[in-house]
């Protein structure tokens, strides 16, 4: 999919309503992640996805012909400019929302994990005589550290 434009101005008017509502979907993901609310950012995800993907096309069709966006009015692309520096420092923010998250996600799991292997090796073995044992029983775990 790609943007229609009828002329440079009116191709670098779409790129601002398409920026801005990029910046504003991704700014709400990094609010849902930063209230610990990773679910409401899920039920944004297609619409960033399918808004994102279009925005990553036209932008590599602009830095390939530059000629696209030349010709319209300076208001316009200053404009432009700006909403794409906004756009980079919501993405700025997601990544450190989503960096957090991973930390605390990777920490509960280590915490779990710790747990589970501590009950398990408290376990009682009872031995052929009817003695308990201290022996250990058979447990593994498996932790993905790049999860």
């Amino acid at each position: 999919m790609a943007l229609s434009a009828h002329d440079a101005e009116d191709r670098v008017e779409q790129l601002i309503i398409l920026t801005e509502r990029l910046t504003e979907l991704i700014a709400g993901q990094a609010l849902a992640f930063e209230q610990r609310r990773p679910q409401d950012a899920a039920s944004l995800l297609e619409e960033t996805s399918r808004l994102a993907n279009l925005y990553r096309h036209e932008s590599a069709r602009v830095r390939a012909d530059v000629s696209m966006v030349e010709s319209a009015p300076l208001a316009a692309r200053t404009r432009l400019v700006r909403a794409t520096e906004a756009f980079d420092a919501v993405l700025a923010r997601q990544g450190r929302a989503l960096e957090a998250a991973r930390t605390v996600t990777e920490g509960l799991v280590r915490c779990i994990a710790e747990e589970v292997a501590n009950q398990r090796s408290q376990a009682s073995v009872y031995g052929a005589g009817g003695q308990q044992s201290g022996g250990a029983t058979a447990t593994a775990i498996t932790l993905n550290k790049r999860a």
